[in-house]
């Protein structure tokens, strides 16, 4: 499928030539290309060639697809067949570029795609009491580990003072170095500009952020509507969730902006590589410390701790480091143990099932 070959409402998704390429051995058989808008419990809102429709999932894909990495996500490109005018069905997931993951909340280790295929991950926080440089942290963490570009998009500046206000950025920028920041108000329209130039035709964004911080707000200022529900933020400086949903909006500049509900709860899942990117301070300093293999604890000549001792690195800093290792290591040793779990469950269907097949009785 070449460029002049595909059709506009898929080129307004996003749809280009080499993902075509990439996907040509999963659209075989008349499959056709989708891109996912919505997700309702096991049912889909997709955008094809021909315009949006619903979408299920195969029975088999629901069957054998028990973990969210397996199951399509809001951005998530489907080959699909038609099952009807208004209904079409999901075979497979096509070829991921990116993907926002996190572990469900609890004491579990289970992935969440929280969107997928996009480019700039837009960490949205608020001036009326919700900055919290550690839970910054992590959204940049999980923004580096999906393959994204983080950006921080600092709200409701009109309600700070100007001395506030530099106070936040220097909290954000200590949070998160290197990462952009947007400091905007949708309400005296400062920082749209700003924030539309990071979104040109074909771009996918994801918002993520804490209930009360203006996301969806945010999104009615793009898109130059009210389309989606807004509430006031409550009396305790808590926000409602106005978002229930997570849903990709089309917004007039061409790109594509998936809108989530706020996470009261964000726990990695990593492999470490976005511990190691929102850490790129602490890291290079660990390179210059005496001992490879230092932990950064009570080691002589530990650059690390000189770094925190001389006031160039905060303490609270290295402990949100440490702590989120810690949560790597366990996720790590969790999944493993899962994996061998379901392995040896596996060994067991076979050994019954030979076993049926070589007795007599449960032929």
């Amino acid at each position: 499928m070449t460029t002049e070959r595909i059709s506009p409402a898929l080129l307004a998704l996003g749809w280009t030539t080499p993902r075509a390429r990439a996907a040509e051995p999963l659209l075989a058989n008349g499959h056709r290309p989708a891109r996912v808008l919505a997700e309702h419990r096991d049912r889909y809102v997709v955008g094809t060639e021909n315009g949006d429709r619903g979408a299920i999932l195969t029975g088999r894909s629901r069957l054998h697809h028990d973990s969210s990495l397996d199951r399509p996500a809001v951005g998530d490109w489907v080959a699909v067949r038609t099952s009807s005018p208004e209904l079409a069905i999901i075979e497979a997931i096509l070829p991921r570029t990116s993907a926002f993951v996190r572990q469900v909340a609890g004491d579990v280790a289970i992935a969440q795609v929280v969107a997928a295929n996009i480019d700039v991950a837009l960490i949205a926080t608020s001036m009326n009491g919700d900055l919290n440089p550690r839970r910054l942290e992590r959204y940049v963490t999980l923004a580096w580990e999906s393959g994204a570009l983080p950006v921080i998009v600092l709200t409701k500046v009109d309600l700070a003072t100007p001395e506030d206000l530099a106070s936040a950025r220097s909290a954000v920028g200590s949070a998160a170095p290197g990462v952009e920041i947007i400091a905007l108000s949708t309400l005296e329209r400062i920082g749209l500009d700003a924030l539309a130039a990071l979104l040109p035709a074909g771009r996918t964004a994801v918002l993520v952020g804490s209930s009360g911080v203006g996301k969806s707000t945010l999104v009615n200022a793009l898109l130059g509507e009210s389309r989606l529900r807004t509430r006031e933020v409550r009396g305790d400086g808590k926000g409602r969730h106005t978002t229930t949903h997570r849903e990709l909006v089309r917004l007039a500049s061409g790109a594509l902006l998936i809108d989530t509900p706020g996470m009261r709860e964000l726990q990695l899942w990593s492999d470490g590589s976005g511990v190691a990117a929102a850490f790129a301070d602490v890291e290079a300093l660990a390179e210059q410390c005496r001992f490879r293999d230092c932990a950064h604890d009570t080691e002589p000549g530990c650059a690390v701790l000189g770094a925190m001792e001389s006031g160039a690195l905060e303490l609270a800093r290295l402990e949100s480091y440490r702590a989120l290792l810690r949560e790597v290591a366990w996720l790590e040793r969790r999944t493993d143990l899962r994996a061998r779990a379901e392995a040896q469950r596996q060994v067991r269907v076979i050994h019954r099932a030979m076993h049926r097949s070589t007795d007599p009785k449960r032929r």
